[in-house]
């Protein structure tokens, strides 16, 4: 039997605030009905709280309250999520909290209230395609797309990195640029190279294996081997780019809160003809010594702007990892806020 969520504006219970919107799905499965409500409703509270409305259920009939926009999208997302469960696709809390970030529910909306919404930006890597998810995704890599330098500036887990790497495996699988240049600065929680075991390539090893690991997710770990062997994709601190001129490239800039004023400008500096520059960072989490300013937070005050220098700035509900990375760094977030001058001072 096809599944027919059918839905009917109750126009008399709308008002000027908010509007009352029937949803019947079909089939009606009390299983499948249940994997989509979750324990105790959890999904259903879940969907109330990220788009601000009120949803009852009773069977497979949901009565959802709210903004018009807020109400459509989400009549339009419970069809979507129980056309899933039905079909054997799991939910969980989790899975939930990806599928809002997935579906960008900032354009439903819009859509739902009749606003245009551009095109989805699908990057298409060797082993798979990578789809931004929410507004400030779809933003990114369509500015990294139409700029030739810019900057991703926000907290952990908002897919800055990830997303850029795809973007550069994609512009060298199209041959729109000849290498990768992958560099992180290696400063990190206040540790030095010499403090760490091993030679110069071991001691950089730990800096950038989440660049590594990005790699070997799009590209498979033998493509990867192979190209860093001919020179293809080149992974270096930050050091190593002075007096470098970097044309027909694709360089990531990765942690870039911890990059002085001085490094930032000779990096910008390096950039050539036919390439393409991604500085990632999160301002929050700087682990420079104590005195010496951020190049990341210097570059975004000068540079905001600069014709052909894109920004775009992730928030807390663009966290794609688990949801309780985003529950830490909104309670980080309300701290700083609250924090007196002093306090902020200290490390």
């Amino acid at each position: 039997m096809p599944l027919r969520p059918k839905s009917e504006l109750n126009s008399e219970s709308q008002t000027s605030a908010s509007t009352q919107a029937n949803l019947t799905l079909e089939p009606n499965d009390a299983r499948h009905l249940a994997m989509l409500c979750g324990q105790f409703d959890g999904h259903l509270r879940q969907i109330e709280s990220r788009l601000g409305i009120s949803i009852a259920a009773r069977g497979n009939q949901f009565q959802l309250t709210g903004p018009d926009a807020s109400v459509a999208a989400g009549s339009q997302l419970l069809g979507h999520l129980y056309q899933e469960v039905c079909q054997g696709v799991g939910l969980s809390p989790e899975s939930l909290h990806l599928q809002l970030q997935q579906s960008g529910m900032e354009s439903l909306m819009a859509e739902s209230a009749g606003g245009q919404v551009e095109a989805i930006q699908v990057i298409r890597t060797k082993r798979a395609s990578v789809k931004p998810r929410g507004k400030n995704q779809q933003g990114y890599v369509r500015t990294i797309k139409q700029c030739d330098i810019n900057f991703g500036i926000g907290p952990a887990g908002t897919g800055k990195t990830f997303l850029a790497v795809a973007c550069a495996v994609e512009a060298l699988l199209e041959e729109r640029v000849r290498r990768i240049l992958l560099v992180r600065p290696a400063v990190e929680a206040g540790e030095k190279l010499g403090f760490l075991p091993g030679d110069l390539s071991q001691k950089i090893d730990p800096y950038l294996r989440p660049l590594y690991d990005a790699l070997y997710e799009m590209l498979g770990f033998e493509t990867v081997n192979k190209f860093i062997e001919r020179n293809v994709i080149e992974i270096a601190p930050l050091a190593f780019m002075r007096g470098r001129t970097l044309n027909n490239s694709f360089i990531i800039l990765d942690e870039a809160q911890n990059t002085t004023r001085e490094q930032m400008k000779m990096l910008l500096t390096r950039i050539g003809f036919g390439s393409t520059a991604v500085i990632t960072g999160d301002a929050t989490q700087i682990d420079l010594p104590r005195g010496i300013p951020s190049g990341l937070t210097h570059a975004s005050n000068i540079l905001a702007d600069v014709e052909g220098i894109g920004f775009t700035w992730f928030g807390n509900k663009d966290v794609v990892r688990h949801p309780m990375v985003q529950r830490i760094v909104e309670a980080y977030d309300a701290h700083e806020e609250k924090a007196t001058p002093l306090d902020k001072s200290k490390p």
